[in-house]
């Protein structure tokens, strides 16, 4: 009786912690269908700025040159974009390989800012870690994470008078961690020819327009990458959870086989005792 006993307890346990790990898939669900509507605005509205970036710079390649040389000697610093919660698999230890794989062939200080109490956590000894800053668990947070990147980022600027600024995240249509370029900006995609023959109209001087550019192409570009990481380790959590419930499930079909066939025993046992106490038939 103690072991069936132990067995349903065992069942009781594993039900509930089913339960919480369903809730828990259901939310990193919707919040994933939710993320896909912020990303199609924040893409689009990316596309438009680099496009009239583009348009800008093809009639002042120069400026684009100056800024990229303000910034050529600057040391490198790194943005880790990881996760705030658990039950994502490899999510973090993704990021920090790709990291030291590019980091191995580079000599120099850098400074790395890490996104996500998880990846902070894994980065707590590293003398290279400037500032910590907890990441968003719903969409709805992002905007706060990004104004606290911004404050340090511009810190950081201030401090050294330059910045050159690299982002490691993971990509959710890639599914892998990529690495991107955002400062000096417009570097991985060179304005070529003027597509038009005079240069657009401007109410700024162009080298204070090109600062606005910049502030702006930023704002939006981590905004993006926060959004894409954020959908990332939802989707990695899904995969996460549904490969925890089935080993739940079948570690409960195991335990149920167990109690049942403990179960038929005692019931035997009883069988066998009612007949053993049953008195002897008279003849």
């Amino acid at each position: 009786m103690s072991r069936r006993h132990d067995i349903e307890e065992r069942l009781a346990g594993l039900a509930d912690i089913g339960r919480i790990m369903r809730s828990m898939k259901n939310l990193s669900y919707m919040e994933t269908r939710k993320l896909g509507r912020f990303m199609d605005a924040q893409r689009r509205v990316v596309a438009s700025i680099e496009a009239a970036a583009r348009d800008f710079l093809s009639h002042h390649p120069d400026l684009l040159e100056a800024l990229a040389g303000a910034a050529a000697d600057a040391p490198p610093c790194w943005l880790l974009i990881g996760a705030e919660r658990g039950f994502c698999g490899d999510y973090n230890e993704a990021v920090l390989e790709a990291l030291e794989e590019r980091l191995s062939s580079t000599a120099g200080p850098v400074a790395l800012v890490a996104v996500g109490s998880r990846l902070a956590a894994a980065l707590e000894q590293d003398p290279r870690v400037v500032t910590v800053i907890p990441g968003a668990t719903t969409a709805e947070e992002v905007g706060a994470v990004l104004a606290r990147i911004l404050d340090t980022l511009d810190g950081i600027a201030t401090r050294r008078h330059a910045l050159r600024l690299k982002v490691l995240h993971w990509d959710d249509a890639s599914d892998r961690v990529r690495a991107v370029s955002l400062l000096p900006p417009f570097q991985d995609s060179a304005p070529g020819p003027p597509e038009h023959r005079s240069p657009p109209l401007l109410n700024l001087p162009p080298g204070a327009f090109l600062e606005r550019l910049v502030d702006h192409t930023l704002l939006a570009a981590l905004q993006a990458l926060l959004y894409s990481a954020l959908t990332a380790e939802h989707q990695h959590r899904l995969r996460h959870l549904e490969g925890a419930l089935n080993r739940i499930d079948e570690r409960t079909r195991a335990l149920t086989l167990r109690r049942n066939l403990w179960r038929q025993e005692e019931i035997t046992e009883e069988i066998e005792l009612i007949l053993l106490n049953r008195p002897a038939a008279r003849h």
